[in-house]
C-alpha cells in the first residue's frame, strides 16, 4: 500500500507566480556609499564585480603594496617614503576627499574596498603572509591619514566609537607636572588629553610619548594617529585570522583558485606590462646585429649574463635564447636583424644546421610563423621580472633566468662588482636582498647605484617625475631608463648605430 503525503503540494495546483514577485522585495546586498576617504574595512563587499575587475584592482594594490615594501628595504624615511608614494598611489589607486566634489569618489572608493579584500585573500594562507600584509596596509593606512583633511578626518574617527577616555581639567591640573614633562610644552599651555589602556599604544610607550599610571596611557591628542592605526592593525589580524580558516572553501572555485595563485606569485614582482612603445627610445635609433654589443653595457644581469655566455661559447641553450631573443626583440631589434645577430652569433655552425634548427624558433617568437593565433599576437611578449623569477630553474648548461636567484652568491657579487659595484655597503644589502629572496630590490639596488649621479641630476632638475624612477620591474624597462640616464641632454643628437656613436 502506497501512503500519500498529503501536506506535499501538487504540482499541478501550484500558483503560477510571476518571476518579478519571486525575488527579494528588497536586494539582500546593496550597493554601499563610502562616507569617508578612510577605511577600516570592517564590512565585506557585497556588490557584484567582473573577474576583470577582482583581478586588475587587485593587481594595482599589489603594486603599490610592492612600492612601499621597496621602501621599507631601502631604508626611506616616512617624509621619503610619502613624497615616493604620492604620484603613484595617485595612479594605481588614488582616493580624493569629500571637499574635493571629485565625480569618481564613490568609484574610487569601491576600488580601494574591494581590492584590500580581494588581497586579505591572497595573503591569509600563511603567517608570514598574514604579518607582511597587515604591516604594509597599516603603512598605507597611516600615509592616507596623516594627509586627510583635518575635518574629514575628525569625523572618520568619531565614527569608528574606539574606546578612550578624555581626561578631564581636574585631572590634568592634578598630573600637571608629569604631563608638561612627557608633552614638552611651556606650563600653562593647555594641551587635550585622552587615556586607554597602555597595551593599544605600544609604539608610543616605546618612544616615552605618554604618561604611563596605574595601568593607563595618557596620550597627547596629536599623537592620536599612533592609536588609531594600531586599532586599525589589531582588528585586520583579527580578520586575517579569520580568513585563512574560510580560504579552504575557496579552493572549489574554479575561477577564483587560479586568480588567487597569480596574485600571489605577483607580489614577489609584480607583474609589468610590456608596450610595443617601450622599444621607442628618445636618441636611440633602431638596434641592429652589430649595435648589440655596444648596447650591452646598458643590460640589466640577467641579460648580460646571456650575452657573455653567446660571446664566449657562440651558444645558448632553448631557453635562453627565447629569453633573449624576446629582450633583443622588445628594444626594437627587427626580426631580419634578430635573424642576422644569431647566426654571427653561432658562427661554429654550419648555414644548414643553423636554418633547420634555430631560425623557425626566432620566427615564430616574433610571431612570423606559428598559426593565426601565434601572428595576430605578433608572437610572444618580452619577460618581465616575474616571468623570470616564477619559472623553473635553470638545468646543468642552462643559463637562462634571474642571476639574482640562480648565481651562487659569490658568482653573483663577481657579477655585480663587474657593473662596477664597488660599494661594500651595497654589496652587503644585495648579499641579504638575496638571502631573503628579493630578488628585484637587488636588481634595482644595481641600478640605483651605478646611475647615482645621473638619478640626482633628474632630481635635483625635477625633470623626471616619482613615477620616472619607480621600481625597476621588467628587463626593457632597466635597458631604457639606464641608456636614457646615461645619455641626459643629448636628445636626438647621441645615437648607437653599428656600434659606434655617431653624431648627427
Amino acid at each position: 500500500m502506497i501512503r500519500h503525503d498529503k501536506t506535499r503540494i501538487d504540482a499541478k495546483r501550484r500558483a503560477n507566480l510571476d518571476y518579478k514577485k519571486r525575488q527579494f522585495a528588497k536586494p539582500e546586498f546593496q550597493k554601499r556609499d563610502f562616507e569617508h576617504r578612510l577605511n577600516y574595512y570592517i564590512l565585506p563587499p557585497t556588490e557584484e564585480i567582473t573577474l576583470e575587475e577582482f583581478e586588475t584592482w587587485a593587481i594595482d594594490r599589489l603594486k603599490v603594496l610592492s612600492e612601499l615594501n621597496s621602501c621599507t628595504y631601502r631604508n626611506r624615511s616616512p617624509e621619503e617614503t610619502a613624497e615616493y608614494m604620492t604620484p603613484i598611489l595617485n595612479k594605481y589607486l588614488p582616493l580624493h576627499s569629500n571637499s574635493s566634489n571629485s565625480r569618481a569618489l564613490q568609484d574610487e572608493r569601491k576600488k580601494d574596498h574591494y581590492s584590500h579584500f580581494i588581497l586579505r585573500l591572497v595573503f591569509a594562507g600563511s603567517e608570514g603572509n598574514r604579518q607582511l600584509f597587515s604591516r604594509l596596509e597599516a603603512m598605507l593606512f597611516r600615509m592616507r591619514f596623516k594627509e586627510d583633511d583635518f575635518r574629514e578626518r575628525r569625523e572618520f574617527v568619531k565614527s569608528l566609537d574606539l574606546d578612550w577616555e578624555d581626561v578631564s581639567e581636574e585631572e590634568k591640573k592634578q598630573l600637571a607636572p608629569e604631563l608638561t614633562a612627557v608633552s614638552g610644552f611651556k606650563k600653562g599651555e593647555e594641551q587635550d588629553w585622552f587615556k586607554v589602556d597602555f597595551t593599544r599604544v605600544p609604539e608610543l610607550v616605546e618612544g616615552r610619548k605618554v604618561l604611563l599610571k596605574r595601568g593607563k596611557a595618557y596620550v597627547l591628542q596629536r599623537e592620536q594617529v599612533s592609536l588609531v592605526v594600531s586599532e586599525f592593525q589589531t582588528r585586520l589580524n583579527e580578520a586575517l585570522e579569520l580568513t585563512s580558516r574560510a580560504l579552504p572553501r575557496l579552493d572549489e572555485d574554479d575561477r577564483l583558485a587560479p586568480i588567487l595563485h597569480h596574485l600571489s606569485q605577483a607580489f614577489t614582482a609584480p607583474e609589468a606590462a610590456y608596450s610595443s612603445s617601450d622599444s621607442n627610445i628618445d636618441g636611440l635609433s633602431a638596434p641592429t646585429a652589430q649595435s648589440i654589443d655596444a648596447l650591452a653595457k646598458h643590460f640589466p644581469l640577467c641579460m648580460q649574463s646571456l650575452h657573455n655566455d653567446l660571446r664566449a661559447n657562440s651558444h645558448l641553450k632553448h631557453f635562453g635564447r627565447l629569453q633573449y631573443t624576446l629582450f633583443l626583440k622588445g628594444l626594437g631589434l627587427s626580426l631580419e636583424e634578430c635573424i642576422v645577430f644569431w647566426r654571427r652569433s653561432f658562427k661554429l655552425m654550419t648555414d644548414d644546421k643553423f636554418n633547420k634548427e634555430y631560425k623557425y624558433n626566432i620566427r615564430h617568437a616574433y610571431g612570423d610563423v606559428g598559426g593565426d593565433a601565434n601572428r595576430r599576437g605578433r608572437g610572444y611578449t618580452p619577460y618581465s621580472c616575474q616571468k623570470l623569477l616564477t619559472e623553473p630553474l635553470p638545468g646543468p648548461g642552462q643559463s637562462h633566468g634571474c642571476p639574482y636567484r640562480t648565481f651562487a652568491e659569490d658568482n653573483l657579487i663577481r657579477a655585480v662588482q663587474g657593473m662596477g659595484v664597488n660599494d661594500r655597503d651595497v654589496l652587503n644589502a644585495i648579499k641579504d636582498d638575496k638571502k631573503k629572496q628579493r630578488y628585484h630590490i637587488a636588481c634595482n639596488r644595481v641600478f640605483e647605484f651605478t646611475h647615482k649621479k645621473e638619478i640626482r641630476k633628474v632630481k635635483e632638475e625635477g625633470s623626471w617625475s616619482a613615477t620616472d624612477l619607480d621600481t625597476i620591474l621588467h628587463p626593457n624597462t632597466y635597458f631604457k631608463r639606464g641608456w636614457l640616464l646615461k645619455h641626459l641632454g643629448e636628445g636626438n643628437a647621441g645615437v648607437v648605430n653599428g656600434g659606434e656613436k655617431m653624431e648627427e
